[in-house]
């Protein structure tokens, strides 16, 4: 493709504008770690909640939900709405929680609610679990689309995108530490949803195309409209919906969907102002991230069946681009090829800051888990304020450096969703249970980490052609589920001062905390709090309210784009009052 200077101005600029606004606050941020890594623990709800869209809008993103429309139709993306619930739940009964904890980082958890050298053990090994290997199989992700757009737009071989998306984002990161990422957030995520709506209107109306009307009425293009699989095909309903909505939301591990929270979504609750506030930033993720954005992404998807209907359409269109990345995912960047001049360099501009958006965050939270949670506990816990904010921006390097590596590697992005899945499959349970079931200990947490990531290493070895990947999920998720109950029981019990500490600061309501609060109670010492708390009944009844509302106001959209506006007025009704009923139970102080 060749740009025009209006595109290359577009796209330099808002490269341009990151680099300002990171050495802009680059001297705030870098006077203490509190600064870089949390912002004070200062941020209003609307900010963090919209760096969590931001973080989530990916130039990834779009790449996958193109490859699940392709192959299973709108209704694959029940994979990751499912994911809505996780999220829900985080927001009604977590949010709260993790503010009223206090830490520095979701890690520092561990230490608050174990006990004994098990809970160090385990805060320091998933500091570079999650921190390094985790995080960088993400940016890895997130890079391989980049390296699909850079090679079908730019002409630019993978080396050398992600030597230049790499160099710009580590210098952004590096400056600015969370403030900077907050702030760019909010107007990346605004010129990211833009280009995506421009994408989405110009590839609709391709002459190839021809308008809203004649693409859902196309051939290739009506069999994939449905909001819901085929339930008479068993093998796609279990597989697109019933595992994901009955069994997958509640039992993986995924980052930006943590049962229970965690990673970045923790981050940006740990620096919220005060609970309300956590709590309305998850609430406002929810809803942008699962039911605003992907209609956009969805028409760009659907258009596609009918521009190249083919992986072999696609590899006659791209010849030059390596056959080991030609996947389903590489029909967005393809679809972008036929946007004019302006348009072009806007859309561009917006997956730069997709990009740079995501990969800050994720840079950013994976050096506080390095510098807070390894680097201070273990080899310098003596270390100035200053030296903290040093590592961390080495930290942030290397990480990149790691990431882009990866990145080479990778095929598809559907590949490394799944990799992703398939390591955190059994270990969501735990993580919901450990905040009310007082008997969940360290090597709980231990053994729910070691099972599931053998059992993704074996199945991958196994190479089992015969497996669905979803029957290979089920029975991660009861091996190791079942794994970690049993060490749950056969291991020592945490030291009874540190789970009354923990239900003091918490509060944390139910039957499993009552043999704690009895025993407490029996020694004299009162620990259950009259006023502070929380109605986890009332809590609950919001979660699926919320849920209610968030699906509702995904299939209005959707019923808008399709042109059923008697659907799309029921739909609307139900919206309303649900967050009529969700306003009243979330009063921001």
């Amino acid at each position: 493709m060749r740009l025009g200077l209006i595109d290359w101005f577009l796209v330099f600029f808002f490269f341009a504008l990151a680099l300002v606004i990171g050495v802009y606050v680059s001297r705030q941020a870098g006077k203490d770690s509190s600064s870089f890594f949390l912002s004070n623990r200062n941020m209003p709800w609307w900010l963090l909640g919209v760096s969590m869209v931001a973080t989530t809008f990916s130039t990834d993103t779009p790449n996958l939900v193109t490859d699940i429309v392709r192959n299973n139709g709108v209704s694959g993306n029940w994979m990751w709405w499912a994911f809505l619930l996780t999220g829900m739940l985080t927001c009604f009964v977590y949010a709260r929680m993790w503010r009223r904890s206090g830490v520095f980082t979701d890690l520092e958890f561990y230490e608050i609610r174990y006990s004994g050298k098990a809970a160090s053990a385990v805060r320091a090994f998933r500091a570079v679990y999650l921190g390094v290997f985790f995080n960088v199989m993400i940016m890895a992700l997130v890079t391989l689309a980049a390296i699909k757009i850079g090679a079908v737009i730019l002409n630019l071989t993978p080396v050398q995108t992600v030597t230049t998306a790499g160099v710009v984002v580590v210098v952004f990161s590096t400056l600015g530490g969370l403030p900077g990422v907050l702030l760019t957030d909010l107007i990346l995520f605004v010129i990211s949803m833009v280009g995506a709506i421009c994408a989405a209107w110009v590839t609709v109306n391709l002459p190839e195309v021809g308008g809203l009307d004649k693409l859902l009425s196309h051939p290739d293009v009506v069999g994939k409209l449905s909001f819901f699989p085929d339930f008479s095909n068993p093998e796609v309903a279990v597989a697109v919906f019933i595992i994901p909505i009955a069994v997958q939301w509640w039992s993986v591990w995924y980052p930006g969907a943590e049962p229970g929270g965690g990673g970045y979504i923790a981050q940006r609750m740990l620096a919220a102002k005060n609970e309300n506030h956590a709590m309305g930033a998850v609430l406002l993720f929810q809803f942008a991230h699962y039911a605003l954005r992907p209609w956009p992404w969805i028409l760009v998807a659907l258009a596609s069946l009918v521009v190249f209907p083919d992986l072999e359409a696609l590899q006659a269109a791209f010849p030059h681009i390596d056959k080991q990345v030609i996947g389903d995912d590489l029909a967005y960047p393809a679809m972008l090829t036929y946007l004019p001049g302006g348009i072009l360099g806007l859309v561009i501009a917006s997956l730069v800051c997709a990009y740079m958006s995501t990969m800050s965050t994720q840079l950013n939270w994976g050096s506080s888990y390095f510098v807070y949670d390894f680097y201070k506990r273990l080899i310098r816990p003596d270390a100035t304020e200053r030296e903290l904010v040093f590592v961390g921006r080495i930290a942030t390097v290397a990480l990149m450096f790691t990431a882009c590596v990866m990145a080479l590697f990778l095929e598809t992005a559907m590949q490394a969703f799944q990799i992703l899945l398939s390591i955190g499959a059994g270990t969501g349970l735990l993580f919901l249970l450990r905040w009310f079931w007082w008997r969940i200990n360290a090597y709980s947490e231990i053994a729910a980490m070691v099972i599931s990531f053998l059992l993704a290493l074996g199945f991958h070895l196994a190479d089992l052609p015969d497996w669905a990947y979803w029957e290979k999920l089920v029975v991660g998720i009861i091996v190791t589920t079942l794994g970690w109950l049993l060490v749950t029981f056969i291991t020592p019990q945490t030291e009874p001062a540190v789970l009354r500490r923990f239900f003091r600061l918490i509060q944390p309501q139910g039957a499993g905390w009552r043999k704690v609060v009895e025993e407490a109670r029996a020694d004299g010492e009162v620990i259950e709090s009259a006023t502070v708390g929380h109605n986890l009944t009332g809590e609950i009844q919001s979660f699926f309210i919320a849920c209610v509302c968030g699906y509702s106001l995904l299939f209005l959209i959707g019923s808008l784009v399709y042109g059923n506006y008697l659907t799309a007025l029921l739909l609307s009704a139900i919206v309303a009052l649900t967050a009529l009923k969700l306003l009243r139970n979330w009063k921001l102080n």
